[in-house]
């Protein structure tokens, strides 16, 4: 068995390349790769075009055969002796950088043995621990059954055209996964539903409301200005207060993070939707439509807005107000809500409507299903086995909340290589944060476990 053979081989590899793997995860982060306008040729703009290159670069100096599929997305692979294919899929593109850095997001830095930087966490340093993976398998001159191919999409931050792509194009695998979740495996994703809740045309106090940088992100700031007189008004813990021409400019400090995780998080939008409401700074019309804005941020399960909703197979829904502005005498409030199986997008549209009481309307609502596979699958049961037998573990396949390339696969998971146990330090933050961190140890850990886990799965039946 290939896995019982090469298995003595990876801790030595895996420490032999330590310094490399850091070097070319920098080399991936310091290139800015957020989705840009569309240029010819570069059909997410120039950013993951070019994070794209360096990584089928870093592939290419290892020896593995690359390909870039017109910039939607590539790959590194090995081949087998059987059509089937193994993969892996994680991403190049990131969230735009957001406020609160200590240091230029795309300068990776090393500090105390963590990796800072947009996307180390997610999901360029997972991205050089699967090419590293199959730097081994070559290195090792391993007789593979299945062809092993690393793909490395550049969409998956906004709209997951890339793999829709891929799929157009190429022939799914046989079984996949994706490197951008928590370890041990991940066989379920919520639905996920996106919308915005639009007011009427308003013409009151409120001159400007702007926060939020992803529909996906928590926003830890936000601004507003607003008809008033500052004298009257005082500042509150996440509020600061200035004078601007007259009015008042309210801005909002919370706690960002991701959308799929607000436990724990403040939403700037909402801590200045509850200062307009306390202080009275709006007209009636603006209120009603506030009042709908406060259920929503108070509640991230749901409930203020009448969608709660929770099954056997996945935590309860969660939604969270992303980004707002006014536009066309219209606030414009977006949502994002990752939901269980009880409800389905219809249902959340209907929900947010009559929520809305009249004073709004839900557009450009949009959703895809939850997915679930089966904890009992061969190949999931090899993933496990294999976290497991490296950390000596005895963890189950859990679901999420968070969306990855893995539903739209036929057969795939996502699998590390975050760990729900890890402490962030002060100077460190998490996915979608400011001050993205990643603990160097545990990345190395998991290069070792998607080495052994490509090796067991070349010895199961696809």
């Amino acid at each position: 068995m290939l896995f019982e053979t090469y298995r003595a081989s990876v801790d030595a590899f895996v420490a032999a390349n330590r310094e490399n793997v850091i070097r070319d995860i920098k080399r991936l982060v310091d290139v800015p790769s957020v989705e840009g306008p569309a240029e010819p040729g570069k059909p997410f703009g120039p950013g993951p075009a070019a994070a794209l290159a360096e990584g089928l670069a870093i592939a290419g100096e290892m020896g593995l055969a690359t390909h870039n599929c017109e910039n939607y997305i590539g790959w590194a692979e090995l081949k087998g002796e059987s059509a089937a294919q193994i993969a892996t899929i994680t991403h190049l593109d990131v969230v735009p950088q957001g406020n609160g850095w200590t240091a230029d997001p795309f300068d990776m830095q090393v500090k105390d043995g963590w990796l800072i930087g947009r996307g180390v966490a997610d999901d360029k340093g997972p991205s050089v621990l699967c090419l590293y993976a199959l730097k081994f398998l070559k290195e090792q001159g391993v007789p593979l059954k299945y062809t092993v191919r690393a793909l490395l999409g550049a969409n998956e931050e906004t709209g997951m055209l890339d793999v829709d792509y891929y799929l157009e194009h190429y022939e799914a695998p046989a079984f996949c996964f994706s490197p951008d979740a928590e370890f041990p495996v991940c066989n379920g994703e919520k639905g996920g539903f996106n919308g915005e809740l639009v007011s009427t045309p308003l013409a009151g106090n409120l001159l400007e409301f702007e926060g939020g940088v992803a529909h996906n992100v928590i926003p830890d700031r936000a601004t507003c200005l607003v008809k008033g007189d500052i004298s009257k008004l005082s500042e509150r813990e996440g509020i600061t207060l200035e004078e601007e021409n007259g009015a008042v400019r309210i801005r909002g400090w919370g706690k960002g993070g991701h959308a799929a995780m607000p436990e724990g998080t403040v939403n700037a939008i909402g801590l200045i939707v509850d200062y307009l409401l306390d202080n009275g700074l709006c007209t009636e019309e603006e209120n009603a439509f506030l009042k709908v804005l406060q259920k929503l941020h108070h509640a991230t399960d749901g409930s203020g807005v009448g969608i709660a909703a929770r099954d056997e197979a996945f935590d309860p829904l969660t939604i969270i107000g992303g980004m707002i502005t006014i536009r066309d005498g219209r606030i414009r409030q977006d949502v994002d809500s990752r939901y269980p199986t009880s409800i389905t997008g219809e249902e959340i549209a209907r929900r947010l409507g009559e929520a809305l009481g009249g004073t709004g309307v839900v557009e450009d609502a949009r959703w895809n299903k939850p997915f679930y596979i089966s904890a009992d699958d061969a190949a999931i049961q090899a993933l496990v086995d294999t976290y497991n037998e490296v950390t000596g573990e005895n963890a189950k396949p859990f679901t999420m909340g968070g969306g990855t390339y893995a539903r739209h696969f036929p057969r795939a998971v996502s699998f590390g290589p975050e760990r729900l146990d890890t402490v962030l330090p002060d100077f460190a933050g998490p996915m979608h944060g400011a001050n993205e961190g990643a603990n160097i140890d545990q990345l190395m850990q998991a290069l070792k476990i998607y080495i052994l886990a490509l090796l067991r799965l070349q010895d199961i039946e696809l």
